[in-house]
């Protein structure tokens, strides 16, 4: 049986989604982040019963996109620093 949202339960599986593929492709963090979080909340409402199922792949893919771009962002800026860090060396070591 399929469970109908309450009044106020908006699905947001295709802004969740898009959040996560931009995360991957251009915004990394800025739209990552948000796609992580939107897409617990709503996965978590879903299972409450606040909100239908309709968009629940949708929901999922675009968090674990978000999940995803955050960490190679993440990723990336640790990189980032290690080189840097292993440059500074060695200009002050020869």
């Amino acid at each position: 049986m399929m469970r109908l949202p309450t009044p106020g339960g908006t699905d947001r599986g295709t802004t969740i989604l898009t959040l996560g593929i931009l995360s991957l492709v251009l915004l990394g963090l800025i739209a990552g982040i948000p796609a992580w979080v939107m897409g617990r909340r709503d996965l978590q409402k879903m299972g409450a019963g606040r909100m239908s199922l309709d968009q629940r792949g949708m929901t999922k893919a675009g968090m674990v996109l978000g999940i995803i771009g955050t960490f190679h962002v993440a990723l990336a800026i640790l990189v980032a620093v290690a080189v840097a860090g292993v440059m500074a060396l060695a200009a002050w070591l020869y």
